[in-house]
């Protein structure tokens, strides 16, 4: 079986290195900057959204608080400024990836990305693509993958940002960007600092959210060479450190600190003329913590990996048809106090197929087959079709198999509260799509169907002890509905801009007919604002329903509705001097919410922030 596999992958592998050809002194930088470049030449037929600078701005300290009032993904967080997983389509934490430049940056050791540890403000571009990306992005892509990238800047220019801002429970946070560039370089660099005492009262009672504190730094860099007018490189970096103290619960009270450090770093080569763009990217990613159950005493247990990958792509243009042959080889190393030493090593063929047969109709077929050291990973495929009937109006529809191996935490851990399960298997899951779209001017409206079926889905559940473990459920599936709706109108100096996203969501246990934890049915978010000169005033709205908290459906999570209110103002200092002066209210009508059982969210708090660009 293995050595079918190895047959299978090695055509597809060498394939990449075969699409050569005479390099042209031909500038293409507009898609060569691209570091993920299947975003898009291969998503035409699934829905992405791209959210502004003036959404991220605004919801600018987490990447949960961003994506919480702006997508259909619902958030589970231990506690304000905790750690934040996502339900993306009924789906768990770990089968949403979260993709930088190009590269999956799920933990290798929880199979997920906490959600808290990235701010939005430090790239260009946050998307959110729904649906199967295993393809793509490999394993975990199952309920849609987050897209963080940056981007370069080429010509002469020089300029900074700084953003200031404090806020209730001795909220801080600082933010510095600087962007330089040249003919032939663009450099940015960027820090974050955020922290806060985090001490909100518990609404209905005496209590607050004790050893709750928190605070982390954040640097990121990106660098840009134009070796010749037929080649380009890239660097990228970024390093989160974070320290956070575990708030308790309402039945527990806690004196935890967990400290963790998440490095990136990219190197990325590009040749490239009108018929051929070839990459070469050399990546590492390390992660570690240090979890201290008494942060009074020396004693703590810890986890890390390394993961080092190799990866070549060569991209051709031929009329209308574009192919892409992608090989990669990747290593990962973990250790840990709960983990024996483990590797895993891995190698991925991907052929990707578009074609525009005409200006309103366009599809695409991508397959997908890695040799995984430790487990059998199966052949992926995935087809999208994109067709316009009119200026106004298309449709979208889209098919794939996605699937997710498990994690060295699945597998392996031991610890207080929870134990792994080495008899696991891979997840796979089949999944369909069908959208449509109506644009015009000021408006658009989308509705999206989907449907997915999963195979031994992986599961954190509690026992009857209340010690969770993963298990895989035999069968489950997920479909519903999404409804989107933006409008916009523009008069005199006045805008007003509307945005509304509805999602219907069922994810089912097979066996059971029971609803999966942690997945509300119905969620709503509204974003509302209104410019006038230099202010603007906006209000956001989120509703997420009922949500079970136990594997049976006998004990669930009432339903909640929060609402932040807030005004800007614009001004300038000089004329090269931009400044913006905003003050925001949180949780507007005091709402008493849990996401999480027994873990309480902030009351009404406030935040005043001073952004200024030079």
């Amino acid at each position: 079986m293995e050595l079918k596999r190895l047959l299978l992958f090695i055509p597809v592998f060498l394939y990449t290195f075969l699409l050569h050809a005479q390099t042209d002194s031909i500038i293409v930088l507009d898609e060569v900057i691209l570091s993920d470049a299947k975003l898009k030449y291969f998503s035409k037929g699934l829905k992405v959204e791209v959210l502004s600078d003036s959404t991220i701005r605004r919801n600018s300290s987490t990447l949960t608080n961003l994506l919480q009032f702006n997508s259909n993904i619902y958030f589970k967080e231990n506690g304000y400024g905790m750690v934040s997983s996502a339900s993306f389509r009924g789906t768990n934490a770990s089968q949403t990836a979260v993709i930088w430049n190009g590269i999956n940056i799920n933990s290798q050791l929880t199979g997920q990305t906490d959600f808290n540890t990235i701010n939005p403000q430090n790239y260009n571009s946050v998307s959110v693509r729904s649906g199967g990306g295993s393809v793509q992005y490999g394993s975990g892509a199952i309920g849609g993958s987050v897209l963080l990238n940056d981007s370069f800047l080429f010509g002469k220019h020089f300029s900074n940002s700084l953003q200031l801002g404090y806020g209730s429970f001795n909220t801080r946070r600082f933010d510095y960007g600087t962007s330089y560039g040249s003919q032939k370089i663009s450099l940015n660099f960027g820090v974050n600092y955020n922290a806060s005492d985090n001490d909100y009262k518990y609404l209905g009672t005496e209590r607050r959210n004790e050893n709750g504190e928190f605070n982390n730094i954040n640097f990121n860099t990106s660098l840009g060479y134009l070796i010749s007018k037929s080649q380009l490189l890239k660097f990228y970096h970024t390093t989160f450190y974070g320290n956070r103290n575990f708030s308790g619960t309402l039945t527990a009270p806690s004196n935890d600190n967990y400290k963790d450090v998440n490095s990136r770093s990219l190197v990325e080569w590009s040749q490239f003329n009108d018929k051929i763009i070839k990459r070469l990217k050399v990546a590492h990613l390390y992660e570690r913590y240090r979890y201290y159950f008494n942060q009074d005493r020396p004693e703590f247990t810890y986890g890390s990996t390394n993961s080092y990958i190799l990866n070549y792509d060569a991209k051709y243009q031929l009329g209308s048809i574009t192919l892409n042959g992608i090989g990669e080889l990747s290593t990962i190393a973990a250790e840990g106090s709960n983990i024996e030493n483990a590797t895993r090593n891995q190698a991925t063929g991907t052929l990707m197929f578009s074609h525009e047969v005409t200006n309103k109709f366009t599809y695409g077929l991508n397959v997908r087959q890695e040799l995984v050291s430790d487990f059998q990973s199966p052949l992926l495929l995935s087809f999208d079709s994109k067709y316009l009937f009119t200026k106004r109006y298309n449709i979208n529809i889209n098919a794939s198999k996605n699937y997710r191996i498990p994690t060295f935490n699945d597998l392996y851990w031991s610890g207080a509260g929870a134990i792994g399960n080495e008899n696991l298997i891979p997840e796979t899951s089949k999944q369909a799509e069908l959208g449509q779209n109506i644009t015009g001017q000021g408006y658009l409206f989308n509705l999206t169907a989907f449907y997915i079926s999963s195979e031994n889905l992986i599961q954190w559940t509690p026992n009857n002890s209340g010690i969770f473990s993963p298990r895989n459920i035999k069968e489950s599936k997920q479909y519903g509905a999404e409804v989107a709706l933006d409008l916009e109108k523009t008069w005199g100096k006045h805008q007003l801009r509307f945005k509304n996203l509805y999602a219907y969501t069922k994810s089912v246990d097979k066996q059971t007919n029971h609803q999966l934890i942690y997945v509300p049915e119905h969620q709503f978010t509204s974003n509302l604002s209104y410019q006038l000169k230099r202010w603007d005033v906006y209000y956001q709205l989120l509703y997420n329903g009922s949500v079970f908290i136990t594997t049976d459906n006998s004990e669930s999570l009432p339903g909640y509705s929060l609402s932040n209110l807030g005004v800007e103002h614009n001004f300038q200092l000089s004329p090269k001097i931009k400044c913006t002066l905003g003050f925001k209210v949180n949780n507007l009508y005091n709402t008493y919410y849990q996401n999480v059982a027994f873990r309480p969210m902030p009351n009404r708090n406030f935040n005043l922030q001073f952004i200024t660009k030079f």
